[in-house]
Order: structure tokens, then C-alpha cells, then sequence
């Protein structure tokens, strides 16, 4: 028997990495899991590598008509849901002084904006005693120079984890944020040289990256039973990176 076994779940920006790997999970577990991409082909190949009980669903998390999209395709195809893992989310680095206007509009409106709306949407379909998690990031905790906009785009999700939770407790739906640190995903070598990789590596105590799959499980965790006294927390999964 499953975790997720007759649950219905949906993971946004779920094409790569820790949230591809997240739905292969859940859907081994038992939940039909509905996935959202910005790029047709990588989430043609995502639904291809999960391989069932899967739909795509194109879309980008900060344009509100796509989102609307997901959630009618959501509505026909099962009519309601349990789980929104809210991971679309992305950043890049510029120090205090050298940040543009653009950038600042493109991460909150992706990762504040973007999974405010997310969530948003999909109450009307939620059931009652579901389960919402938020990817957050280790950049909220620490003081990594260059990433303060994308440190800020990410830190309001724990804010709202306790507000929302409060709005929600007469439905029994529970309100987490995820957050990782270093991963080794296809995103991160985009992003990062060897040097700045090994960089990463000395500060996290175990001087190895995270796994995909290592965020994947925490995200199980959030989603199923297991957790059902964890309430407005921030499950930090960084490998201890923030802690010294």
C-alpha cells in the first residue's frame, strides 16, 4: 500500500530535478500526479520518464492564465485534488548595487507572485484534510552574497505557510515550505563552474551536494500522512548547511 495511494497531486515545474524526481515518487506511491512545464518538449520527456498515472499540463506558474489552465485540466480530468507541491520557482545572482528591474520583477514574479497564485487557485478543487508545500530555499537562511533577490522571493513563503494555515485550519488543510540547499540537478550546472560547485560543497558538512531524490522523500513526508501534526513549518533539507 501506497503513501499517496488514490490521491491526486500537483507539482509545478516538475520537468527537472528535485520535482521530477518528486513525482516519480509520487506516483510510485499511488497519486495521479499532474505536472507543469514552461517547455513542451522537456515536459513531453518528464511525463515519458514517469511513464504513468501522469498528465502534463504546459504552462508557466507566473502567468495566471496558464495557471487556470492546469486547474480546469485538473477539474475535468479528476475533479478535484489532496497535494500541491508548489516547486516552480528559479534565480540568478546579482550583488546589492548591480540589481535591475527586470530581475527583481522576474524572480518575485515567479517565486512570490507566481506561488501565491498557485496556491490560490487551487483551493475550489482542494479536499478537505490536503496537504500544500512550498519549495523555499536555503538562500532565505543564510547570507550568500548575490542572491538577495532570490533569498527575498523565497523567504515571504514562510510567512505565509503560518498564515494560511490559519485561514485553512477549519478544512484540515495543512501549509509547509520544503527547503533545500545545493542540489545536483541540470539547473545547478547551468547556473554554477566547477569552482563555485566546490564552493557549495565545503560549506554543507558532509562536503556532497543533495540528491534529488534526497528532497524528493522530505516532499513525500509533506504530502502523506506522515505528516499530519506538521503544520506551518519550514522542513529545512540542506544537510546542515544553515545549522553551523
Amino acid at each position: 500500500m501506497g503513501k499517496l495511494d488514490g490521491k491526486v497531486a500537483v507539482i509545478t515545474g516538475a520537468t527537472t530535478g528535485m520535482a521530477l524526481a518528486g513525482a516519480k515518487l509520487f506516483v510510485d506511491e499511488g497519486a495521479h500526479v499532474f505536472i507543469t512545464g514552461r517547455r513542451q518538449e522537456a515536459l513531453d520527456e518528464a511525463v515519458k520518464q514517469i511513464g504513468r498515472n501522469v498528465t502534463g499540463v504546459q504552462g508557466d506558474a507566473a502567468d495566471l492564465d496558464d495557471l487556470d489552465r492546469l486547474y480546469d485540466t485538473v477539474k475535468r480530468e479528476k475533479g478535484s485534488l489532496d497535494v500541491l507541491w508548489a516547486s516552480a520557482g528559479g534565480g540568478e545572482p546579482a550583488p546589492l548595487g548591480e540589481i535591475t528591474e527586470a530581475q527583481f520583477d522576474t524572480w518575485f514574479g515567479l517565486n512570490a507572485r507566481g506561488t501565491l497564485f498557485t496556491v490560490q487557485k487551487a483551493l475550489p478543487l482542494f479536499n478537505d484534510g490536503g496537504s500544500i508545500l512550498m519549495t523555499g530555499s536555503n538562500a532565505s537562511l543564510g547570507a550568500f552574497p548575490g542572491w538577495s533577490v532570490y533569498a527575498g522571493s523565497k523567504a515571504v513563503q514562510q510567512a505565509w505557510a503560518r498564515v494560511w494555515l490559519n485561514e485553512l485550519k477549519d478544512r484540515r488543510i495543512r501549509v509547509n515550505v520544503l527547503t533545500p540547499g545545493q542540489v545536483a540537478t541540470a539547473k545547478q550546472e547551468e547556473l554554477f563552474d566547477e569552482a563555485t560547485k566546490r564552493q557549495f560543497e565545503s560549506l554543507i558538512p558532509r562536503g556532497q551536494m543533495g540528491r534529488p531524490d534526497e528532497i524528493a522523500t522530505a516532499a513525500l513526508f509533506l504530502a502523506s500522512d506522515d505528516s499530519s501534526y506538521v503544520n506551518g513549518m519550514e522542513l529545512v533539507a540542506d544537510g546542515g548547511t544553515t545549522a553551523l
